[in-house]
């Protein structure tokens, strides 16, 4: 699976229309993306069922699947995905 810029443009402007504050992409998109079967995303800013509102959006949008994980609070796991994830808001 390979997203185009033009899909990405549109993941950030829905994120920030929800009222994201950030974003990020993690987990084997990153890796490989060609291998990769859905996108993983955690966002802050958006609280809530808002925020499963937003992934069920995006997935309607541009037909791939979506993980989505609030960024707080923060745990171990946001931690890592903060340390090695891909900044996209």
């Amino acid at each position: 699976m390979r997203i185009t810029q033009n899909q990405m443009s549109k993941i950030i402007e829905m994120a920030k229309d929800y009222g994201a504050k950030r974003l990020i992409l993690f987990g084997s998109y990153l890796t490989n993306p060609d291998d990769a079967r859905d996108l993983d995303l955690a966002c802050d800013g958006i609280s809530g069922w808002k925020l499963y509102e937003f992934g069920g959006h995006l997935e309607n949008e541009l037909r791939i699947p979506v993980d989505i994980i609030p960024l707080n609070p923060q745990t171990r796991f946001t931690r890592q995905i903060e340390q090695r994830g891909r900044v996209l808001l």
